[in-house]
């Protein structure tokens, strides 16, 4: 078992590094026109050509300052922020329940993960638990149903991950780590798998991760043959799920080093 998962993590680094983006003017007032002043008991003077009156320069208005953000948080709360699976700490944003939506379609439907529940797929019929039945062994019927395991387990985590992150204020990315330190960018990637961040940018403990990996451990009780159908089998794959938090992290976290080693050595697509 710890084989298999072991090599549905490699596959899972590899696809996750394939994917892995005004100062107004006031109007001139017009000042009111002069008249001559006339008396009752003085002749009219002699009418003057009227000379034309002086109109003031308009000035620009002074772009009023904005306010300082009373809040100690450096993330910008826009309803309208892009998402993304990475995100940028840099230029933190934070995501609303719909950039969070998106957070949960680009995750659990990426074209990358296809090819890794094939490779799962493969994996468990090539090497399949000593307890499962014949249909979950051979034949396209069993690969459907290994291929279809994989999917509902992957999708499960991702939305448990959604509900939960959407509920209690969490921000479901990873933000790769600002040193160049390979050690702290390796602690990086592992410490959010459990301490991830919440929508004003401050460490709090991951649970929608934590969550998403129990959602995705026991969906399998509700098909899976017996005796895989247990509490202890489901605790197991809810493990192994949240380390698969932390291979996703690391390719996030190394995207650039292992999209430059497979430029160098042709790799199609990975390398792109």
């Amino acid at each position: 078992m710890k084989k298999r998962w072991l090599a549905v993590c490699s596959f899972i680094v590899v696809t996750a590094a394939f994917h892995s983006s005004t100062a107004t003017a006031q109007q001139p007032g017009v000042p009111p026109a002069s008249t001559p002043d006339a008396t009752a008991s003085q002749p009219a003077p002699p009418q003057l050509m009227p000379q034309a009156t002086p109109t003031p320069t308009p000035t620009a208005s002074p772009t009023p300052t904005p306010a300082a953000d009373d809040t100690n948080s450096s993330v910008s709360t826009s309803a309208s922020a892009p998402s993304g699976t990475v995100g940028n700490a840099a230029e933190p944003v934070c995501l609303c329940v719909k950039g969070k939506f998106k957070y949960f379609m680009s995750e659990s439907f990426r074209p990358g993960i296809y090819p890794v529940a094939a490779a799962y797929a493969a994996v468990e019929m090539a090497n399949p638990p000593k307890a499962y039945p014949p249909e979950w062994r051979q034949g396209f019927g069993g690969f459907a149903r290994n291929f279809g395991d994989f999917m509902a387990s992957w999708v499960s985590v991702q939305g448990g991950k959604f509900v939960v992150a959407s509920a209690i204020h969490e921000d479901p990315r990873y933000f790769p780590s600002k040193s160049k330190n390979f050690f702290a960018r390796t602690f990086n990637a592992a410490r959010f798998a459990v301490v991830d961040r919440s929508d004003g940018g401050h460490p709090r403990p991951a649970i929608a991760n934590v969550a998403g990996a129990f959602a995705g451990g026991f969906v399998g009780n509700a098909y899976l043959p017996h005796p895989y159908a247990n509490a202890s089998h489901g605790l197991s794959r809810s493990g192994f799920a949240l380390l698969g938090f932390v291979t996703s992290n690391l390719a996030d976290e190394f995207h650039p080093e292992i999209r430059r080693i497979a430029t160098k050595l042709h790799l199609p697509f990975i390398g792109k």
